[in-house]
């Protein structure tokens, strides 16, 4: 969720941009401030959904799953380039 707010801060920060523009037409300034809002909104969600998240896990009612790496590239046994099977092809 933290990585999708960091995109969405982006994309407003580069559309609202688009919104100030003095050079572009009053069609896609209009466009843009469409759009500048729905993205504004999604952030509003997002966020709401990250802040419940975070006040249900200090309740315990929710947790955070651990997930393990597998790193396929540097195994032999793993990775075609290693093992030769490139070679074989």
């Amino acid at each position: 969720m933290i990585d999708r707010l960091s995109i969405l801060a982006l994309k407003i920060r580069a559309m609202r941009a688009q919104t100030e523009r003095t050079d572009a037409g009053r069609e896609h300034i209009e466009s843009c401030r469409a759009k500048l809002e729905r993205l504004m909104e999604q952030r509003k969600d997002l966020a709401g959904c990250l802040d419940r998240l975070l006040q249900e896990s200090a309740r315990g009612e929710s947790y955070f799953k651990v997930y393990r790496q597998f790193k396929m590239y540097n195994d032999p046994k793993l990775n075609p380039a290693i093992y030769g099977e490139s070679k074989r092809s």
